[in-house]
C-alpha cells in the first residue's frame, strides 16, 4: 500500500470520532479483558476477539452469552477495563493534537463509540483526554455499528440535520464503524490502526490514512453555519485506493 497521495484540503461542518482505534489504542487491554470475560462466561476468548472490535459488548453477548446481555452487567464489566488495565492503553498518534486544534478553533466535534459511558469516561480519565460536550455511547442507540443510528445521533448532537450529512466527517478504524458512517451519509476517513489496509479498504471509506498525524486543522469559518477545513496528507494513493480522493 502506497501512502503518498499529495496533501489536499476538505471542509466539513462537524467531525465525529470513534474512540478505540481512532483516539486511543487499548488493544492490549481489550485482549486481557476479553480473556477474563470469556473464561467467566465459558466462551473461547479468541472467538470473541475475532469479531469484537468496533462492536458493542452487549451485541456480542446477545450471541455468545444471552443471559449476560444486559446493561447492568456490560457497564460493570467495561468499567473495570480502564481500572485494571489502564497502563495498557496509549493515544493514537496525532489524536490529541487534532482534538486540541478543534477545541481551540471551537469547531463542532464529538465522540461516537461502541463503548459504554463507564468505559469511555474511564479511558478519558486515565489518559487525561479532552471531553466533548456530548457523547454517543453504546447505551445511546438500540442498534450498534454497522447500523448508522449512532452516527445519525452524533450528527444531531452537533446541531446538524440529515441534509448536512455529506458535510460531516466520520473518523473510524473498524470496518463496522466505517460502514456505519457511510450508511449515515457521512464522509469517512479510515485509519489503519486496528485492521489491515486491505480490511479498511474493503469497507469503502472515502480516504485512508495510517493515523491522525495525517490530519490537521487549516482554518475555520463562520460561513455556511460554521465549517472547519482540514488538510489530509500521507493518504493512501488513488492508484492503490479503490475509493480514491473525493
Amino acid at each position: 500500500m502506497d501512502y503518498t497521495a499529495p496533501p489536499f484540503e476538505v471542509t466539513f461542518k462537524g467531525l465525529l470520532f470513534d474512540m478505540d482505534g481512532t483516539i486511543i489504542d487499548s488493544t492490549a487491554a481489550v485482549v486481557k479483558h476479553w480473556h477474563t470475560v470469556g473464561n467467566e462466561i465459558g466462551v473461547d476468548p479468541e472467538v470473541i476477539l475475532q469479531t469484537s472490535h468496533g462492536r458493542r459488548s452487549i451485541d456480542m453477548l446477545k450471541v455468545l452469552s444471552p443471559e449476560k446481555a444486559n446493561w447492568e452487567y456490560v457497564r460493570h464489566m467495561e468499567s473495570l477495563l480502564p481500572k485494571l488495565h489502564g497502563a495498557d492503553a496509549v493515544e493514537i498518534p496525532g489524536a490529541r493534537a487534532l482534538l486540541d486544534s478543534l477545541i481551540a478553533a471551537k469547531a463542532r466535534w464529538t465522540i461516537v463509540t461502541s463503548g459504554t459511558v463507564p468505559l469511555v469516561t474511564g479511558w478519558m480519565d486515565v489518559l487525561k483526554l479532552p471531553r466533548p460536550e456530548h457523547l454517543v455511547t453504546a447505551e445511546s442507540v438500540a442498534n450498534g455499528k454497522p447500523d448508522p443510528a449512532c452516527y445519525d445521533l452524533g450528527r444531531e448532537k452537533l446541531g446538524l440535520t440529515p441534509a448536512d450529512s455529506p458535510q460531516v466527517l466520520v473518523l473510524e478504524d473498524s470496518p463496522a464503524g466505517i460502514k456505519a458512517g457511510k450508511a449515515a451519509g457521512c464522509k469517512v476517513l479510515g485509519l489503519v490502526t486496528s485492521h489491515t489496509a486491505e480490511q479498511v479498504l474493503a469497507a469503502e471509506p472515502d480516504w485512508i490514512v495510517r493515523d491522525l498525524r495525517s490530519v490537521s486543522v487549516v482554518r475555520v469559518s463562520e460561513d455556511n453555519g460554521g465549517t472547519v477545513t482540514l488538510q489530509i496528507s500521507g493518504a493512501l494513493a488513488p492508484a492503490s485506493n479503490g475509493t480514491a480522493q473525493k
